[in-house]
């Protein structure tokens, strides 16, 4: 079970993907990167998968930033967007991997607290078996950490939001 310290972070970063199918895999390895800066006030996972059990320590924090791979065209790249976490839950959000908005609606819904929520989609184009990534999967890295660092230096504040509260729109 996941428990987050007394003194808890007020930022998580959450990569998730398969690290034996070789782009799939970049969301932990950013993850694990976002740890090794040593930050205070920032916790890191990697995950293989996205779970319910995730929903405890969402609501421990302010902001969540969820880091994954999405398939992508050579035309297509780092795409960072806020959720929306307000939606009600759906019986999907119960089974055994979730979505980002599943889980900022699940904490919502079984703690009282959701985190503002952030999706840094890095692309992808090679799921086979291996342990290394594209090129166009190494840049995405590049640019998510970046990316990732104005998300924590920011809170998460992104200044285009328009005060609806996210609507899943692209940051960048």
């Amino acid at each position: 079970m996941l428990s987050m310290p007394q003194e808890s972070p007020a930022i998580l970063a959450i990569g998730y993907g398969n690290d034996l199918r070789r782009d799939d895999g970049v969301g932990q390895r950013v993850a694990e990167e976002v740890a090794s800066w040593g930050l205070p006030k920032v916790r890191s996972l990697s995950q293989h998968q996205l779970t319910p059990e995730l929903a405890d320590p969402l609501s421990q924090v302010d902001l969540a930033i969820f880091i994954d791979a999405y398939p992508a065209t050579e035309e297509q790249g780092l795409q960072v967007v806020k959720l929306n976490g307000d939606d009600s839950i759906s019986p999907q959000s119960l089974g055994h991997s979730s979505d980002p908005s599943s889980l900022l609606i699940l904490a919502k819904t079984l703690y009282g607290k959701s985190p503002q929520g952030w999706l840094v989609a890095i692309p992808a184009m090679d799921f086979e078996f291996g342990e290394t990534f594209s090129a166009m999967t190494e840049q995405g890295m590049a640019e998510a950490l970046v990316a990732i660092a104005e998300l924590i230096e920011t809170g998460g504040r992104d200044g285009e939001d328009g005060g609806d509260g996210g609507d899943g729109g692209e940051y960048r």
